[in-house]
């Protein structure tokens, strides 16, 4: 028996002005599922994970979280999230931002300190606690973003382009670690524009143009099409290929 989807996304449609920027989305994720959304800059991925987590309002369809029909800011306060851009104050050090984000989530005394010490330690950044991120390399920014959306220990997990800027050892284990957190029922939802990151994800839903193009597991989806490599499949479903 298949468990009721963690996040159920109906006829979701949102335009900016004139320009459509979603169009007609149906989507499903599911407890301990990895959702990969793939798609080139500017295909809608954003624009449908900030609908998802609440930071803004669909012109048409519904979205539920968790049961709840969002925005809903106690169902907010469950998902974490992790934007393109590190919302991370240069001036204090990477403990001081872990302490503060865990206070905006109610995390106090030995419950705070502990889930800072195991994120840091998820994301191998324990030993630079101390350092100004002002100091910080660009991945490990990223390292304490993911941190940061870590705190709440969330049953939704959503990382907009988690790895950009990360090196190929810490990012094999930043995915580690997202496999960890799916065999504990944690959900996560992953937007990418590389296609090895796409495949590691349990299912694909393919964006372009706004429009979800196709959704099921990487495997399935090169199988369907006869393609050797991810990005044979996509250019085959955003009907791409036989383009010069």
């Amino acid at each position: 028996m298949i468990a009721p989807p963690i996040v159920s996304v109906k006829n979701l449609s949102k335009s900016f002005g004139k320009k459509q920027i979603l169009n007609q989305i149906d989507l499903q994720v599911y407890p301990g599922e990895i959702l990969g959304l793939l798609g080139p800059s500017g295909a809608g991925k954003t624009t449908l994970v900030k609908e998802i987590i609440g930071l803004d309002l669909p012109d048409s369809g519904s979205i539920h979280v968790l049961n709840e029909k969002m925005p809903n800011l106690k169902t907010m306060e469950k998902i974490g999230y992790m934007a393109q851009a590190d919302a991370l104050y240069q001036d204090l050090t990477a403990k001081e931002n872990l302490d503060f984000f865990a206070r905006l989530y109610g995390l106090k005394g030995t419950e705070k300190k502990s889930r800072i010490e195991d994120t840091a330690s998820l994301v191998e950044l324990s030993e630079h606690l101390s350092k100004p991120v002002s100091q910080y390399s660009g991945g490990m920014k990223r390292r304490l973003s993911i941190c940061i959306a870590l705190l709440n220990n969330p049953k939704l997990l959503i990382l907009d382009e988690p790895t950009v800027g990360i090196d190929p050892i810490l990012r094999k284990a930043i995915w580690q670690t997202f496999n960890h957190l799916k065999e504990n029922d944690t959900s996560i939802i992953v937007t990418t524009h590389v296609m090895d990151e796409a495949e590691k994800c349990d299912r694909l839903g393919m964006i372009r143009n706004g429009q979800l193009i196709a959704i099921d597991t990487p495997k399935n989806l090169m199988n369907s099409c006869n393609a050797q490599t991810m990005e044979e499949a996509f250019l085959y479903y955003g009907g791409l290929a036989n383009e010069n």
